[in-house]
């Protein structure tokens, strides 16, 4: 096979009635130089027994079950376990387990990401929301500009079921570790676009993104819908969030470009602050989500949120978090 080898990562979760065809559609792959390295996570259906026949179908070497498989870790640690495993693939590719890939999805990343040479990237591309029998697609909202730090801090854009990321971008994933409470496709996004890395994202849709019933999270609602659904769930998860990704950039701050980290130190600052601080971060560049109407909400929130004391910021840090807008659904399909 020729190109670089790719590792397609799969944690499955209770996701027996639609893996089969996330799994089929690898087969359909144009880009042929892939291997499935997967672990289950503590599943209680056929998961593992569809996952299994898959590999007996595809042959030795296709498909590498986890040394790590069994235990139940939730979604972000599973994903992030199987990448610590996978350091030696020269690209890697998330996928979620209800969802079905477009047959060039493989290939055109891989076009991509070799255009950018040896720097860390990472590529995620917009995808079709189809129902629970793929019907009725829907293009996925676009992103422009802003891409990459702080605007990573604000919003994700990586859908971690169209996210692949060269060699150099998951080593620094994997030695940044990861904060509590955070979910791996977002992380991702973060810790590439804030040690200088390159985030590509393609316009053309790359997956069936499958929404059901079942989904806790990734309904298709027009933004204004969204936006009331922000504001009556109120700031707490999100900006809990942004204090934990922003405290676990500065763990590592070696790792960051200098103006990264002066910018990264002016949020810090305004998030331990009360308003005036928070104005003078919002001058940061590209401190900002996709939309006016986004960035409005979010604004509100880091400018009207209460100062927090000293106990109060350390168990925000620290506990465990409601289940957030932003959740990953492939583990909570069955629950």
């Amino acid at each position: 096979m020729t190109g670089p080898a790719v590792a397609i990562l799969l944690s499955t979760y209770n996701g027996a009635r639609f893996l089969t065809a996330q799994l089929d559609s690898f087969l359909t792959q144009s880009y042929p130089n892939w291997v499935l390295v997967w672990r289950d996570d503590g599943s209680s259906d056929g998961s593992v027994a569809v996952v299994r026949e898959f590999a007996a179908r595809t042959g030795a070497g296709r498909c590498v079950e986890s040394v790590s498989s069994g235990p139940h870790l939730g979604a972000a640690h599973s994903f992030l376990t199987l990448l610590s495993e996978c350091q030696g693939y020269e690209l890697i590719a998330f996928a979620d387990q209800d969802d079905v890939w477009l047959p060039e999805k493989l290939q055109h990343a891989v076009q991509r990401i070799g255009q950018e040479g040896e720097q860390a990237v990472l590529y995620c591309a917009r995808q079709l929301l189809v129902d629970a029998e793929l019907q009725g697609a829907k293009l996925s909202a676009a992103h422009g500009n802003p891409l990459g730090f702080p605007a990573c801090l604000t919003q994700n854009i990586a859908n971690g079921n169209t996210l692949v990321m060269n060699q150099a971008a998951a080593a620094l994933v994997v030695n940044m570790g990861q904060p509590e409470g955070t979910i791996h496709d977002w992380w991702s996004y973060i810790v590439v676009s804030a040690c200088g890395g390159k985030v590509i994202f393609d316009e053309r849709p790359q997956v069936l993104y499958r929404l059901h019933k079942a989904n806790l999270i990734g309904k298709a609602r027009p933004l204004p819908l969204r936006a009331l659904a922000a504001l009556r769930r109120g700031p707490g998860v999100y900006m809990t969030m942004m204090r934990r990704h922003a405290d676990a950039l500065a763990a590592h701050a070696g790792l960051l470009p200098p103006q990264t980290r002066r910018s990264l130190k002016r949020i810090q600052a305004a998030l331990d602050g009360g308003v005036l601080p928070r104005l003078k971060a919002l001058s940061c560049p590209r401190l900002r989500r996709s939309t006016k109407l986004e960035n409005l909400l979010f604004a509100y929130w880091f400018i009207s949120e209460k100062p927090m004391t000293a106990a109060s910021k350390l168990a925000a840090r620290q506990s465990p978090l409601p289940l957030p807008h932003w959740a990953p659904r492939e583990h909570k399909a069955a629950e």
